[in-house]
């Protein structure tokens, strides 16, 4: 079972992917831990890609498949692998689908967790933590009893730099402009697979599971 995971920021791809990961016994791979376990390890390419990042730089295409590449080679995706954050450009998949040919393997689903742009914007700008301990909210979906207070600990709640509008909207254009056209790319391919992502978290995982199959 080697699956891509698609969607846009805040669709929820990280809750889902947890979820697809326990229920198929796969391991979930996302480029961000990977990176983070490289640089952690201090291996060569941990090295490389940190001397990118501390400049507020992308890392280069090259580093990047090269990261994924070895982490692919792992025992624990004999079985099939849950890939996060990894193809996002069609270069990138190009060189992935060349690079599991090699060893008569393919992508065999593209997922696709399909939300509309107003309503992760909605989401994701109307979030909102508490800095001392840590308690998440939404100002609609999950308000705190009294506006803008910690229920657990009475600390007043914060919004993320990564929820404010400006940051989410910038970061939609990039996955439009970057990694949007890979829902072609896959759907070309027949394996593109949409969910409704403005479900309930279990809604959306009945969905997957209807289209992944039941292992059990």
């Amino acid at each position: 079972m080697r699956i891509i995971l698609l969607g846009p920021p805040g669709a929820g791809k990280g809750t889902q992917a947890q979820s697809i990961s326990n229920k198929y016994v796969i391991p979930h791979i996302s480029t961000g831990d990977i990176f983070r376990m490289n640089i952690t390890e201090g291996t060569e390419l941990g090295v490389l890609a940190k001397s990118y990042m501390d400049k507020g730089l992308l890392v280069p295409d090259d580093v990047t498949i090269n990261l994924v590449k070895s982490r692919l080679k792992e025992k624990d995706t004999k079985n099939g692998f849950l890939l996060d954050g990894f193809p996002r450009t069609i270069h990138q998949a190009e060189v992935l689908d060349e690079l599991l040919a090699e060893d008569h393997e393919a992508i065999e689903t593209a997922l696709l967790i399909k939300v509309p742009r107003a309503f992760i914007i909605m989401r994701m700008t109307g979030r909102r933590v508490c800095p001392n301990c840590g308690a998440s909210y939404h100002l609609e979906f999950n308000p705190p009893m009294i506006s803008q207070i910690c229920d657990d600990c009475g600390s007043n709640l914060i919004q993320r730099e990564d929820d404010k509008k400006e940051t989410v909207l910038e970061r939609l254009e990039i996955y439009d402009f970057q990694t949007k056209p890979l829902i072609d790319y896959y759907e070309k391919k027949g394996i593109l697979k949409e969910v409704d992502g403005t479900k309930a978290i279990n809604e959306v995982f009945e969905e997957i599971i209807s289209i992944l199959g039941d292992n059990k």
